[in-house]
């Protein structure tokens, strides 16, 4: 009989791996010669795969280990249950198996919960500009599943109860045979909750939940924004079989404003300003949030020039300094003028260009600041 093969080196181990380490080379090797990804030589990778397994059963075993370390293949043989796999019937092969590939497979030793937390679910909350910077309190409708009132969420009529799976036994998994390997799957008949309703509920047809539409109030606080998620904590879909139920989060989306647009914790808005106004500087009336200020335009205001109003605009909603409202003057070129109105102001454009009606803009100056400043671009 051929000598066996050291049992580190068949797993590619050192002697003094550790119990992570010796599991994680048992997975790579085991997926190495699993007969599924050999179908050139099944046999051999068979053969093989056993030789790994009989490995990693005696090494991941702290006292097989010991003998194992002391006296070699002579230390475990009487230990090993026959033969030479090492295997004591299909169930044993697949306990380890399942301990190793269960997150492959959805196999494994661990019973599914029949009992599962509710969905959350998600509400789009539409507001406008005064109500996301000011606060509000909205009424919302949202469709949900709820408990059951008829059952109380277990699903079965009234004065009956869930029995155990027939088919399960009540595990919620069921064992399958394929092939070479026994996989543990979902139960078909129960669904992984263990329990079957012979008499269902007739309000909710045994599925212990049913669809409602509530009516909350909603809470927005002052300073929300576009994408600003509010949390209401159990208010989402009924869990399952007596489960928690999930959460509701209403989504902000602030609406365009006719007058306003927000960065952050600023507000912008252009206004309009007289060609007068703008010359001989006034006060201007201008709007906010909170009503109307006088904004002081200084004397040859230029149209696009900014103006700070401080505190005016948005206190955010995590804290921090109330934002700015920034205004920005756009001049108004006036229309529908009389001769009269004409006439004065082709008068001031004569005063303007030194009294000549004819001058190009060269002539009286007027390209003097376009020149300049085309010519530190090509400079």
């Amino acid at each position: 009989m051929a000598a066996k093969e050291d049992f580190y080196k068949l797993l590619e181990l050192d002697r003094n791996a550790s119990e992570a380490e010796i599991k994680k080379s048992y997975r790579k090797m085991a997926m190495k010669f699993h007969p599924d990804r050999n179908n050139d030589n099944p046999e051999e990778a068979e053969k093989k795969f056993k030789l790994v397994k009989e490995a990693y059963e005696i090494l991941s075993d702290p006292k097989k280990r010991a003998a194992y370390d002391q006296f070699g293949h002579a230390g475990v043989d009487s230990s090993m249950g026959g033969g030479r796999g090492g295997f004591s019937g299909a169930e044993n092969f697949s306990d380890i198996f399942g301990d190793v590939f269960g997150d492959i497979f959805g196999g494994g030793r661990q019973q599914r919960s029949s009992v599962q937390r509710g969905a959350d679910l998600r509400y789009n909350l539409e507001l406008t500009l005064e109500e996301a910077v000011g606060g509000t309190e909205a009424t919302v409708k949202v469709p949900v599943l709820v408990a059951c009132v008829e059952c109380n969420g277990s699903g079965a009529k009234k004065g009956s109860s869930p029995v155990t799976c027939s088919t399960c036994h009540g595990h919620g998994q069921v064992r399958m045979q394929q092939g070479f390997f026994s996989v543990q799957q979902t139960c078909p008949t129960c669904r992984g909750t263990g329990k079957q309703i012979k008499d269902p509920c007739p309000k909710c047809y045994g599925q212990g939940r049913t669809q409602e539409t509530k009516t909350l109030n909603v809470k927005v606080p002052a300073g929300v924004d576009t994408g600003d998620r509010i949390r209401l904590a159990g208010e989402g879909e009924a869990g399952a079989n007596g489960g928690p139920a999930g959460d509701l989060y209403v989504q902000v989306q602030v609406k365009d404003h006719p007058i306003f647009t927000r960065d952050g914790a600023n507000l912008y808005c252009e206004v309009p300003i007289s060609f007068s106004m703008a010359c001989l500087g006034g006060e201007l009336q201008v709007p906010t949030l909170d009503g109307k200020v006088m904004l002081k335009i200084p004397p040859e205001t230029q149209t696009g020039r900014m103006f700070r109003l401080r505190g005016k605009g948005v206190k955010p909603v995590r804290g921090g300094l109330v934002g700015d409202l920034l205004c920005k003057v756009q001049l108004e070129t006036p229309v529908h003028l009389t001769k009269e109105q004409k006439s004065m102001i082709e008068k001031l454009g004569e005063s303007l260009s030194g009294g000549g009606k004819h001058h190009s803009p060269q002539e009286h100056g007027w390209m003097d600041g376009v020149k300049s400043f085309f010519d530190k671009l090509t400079g």
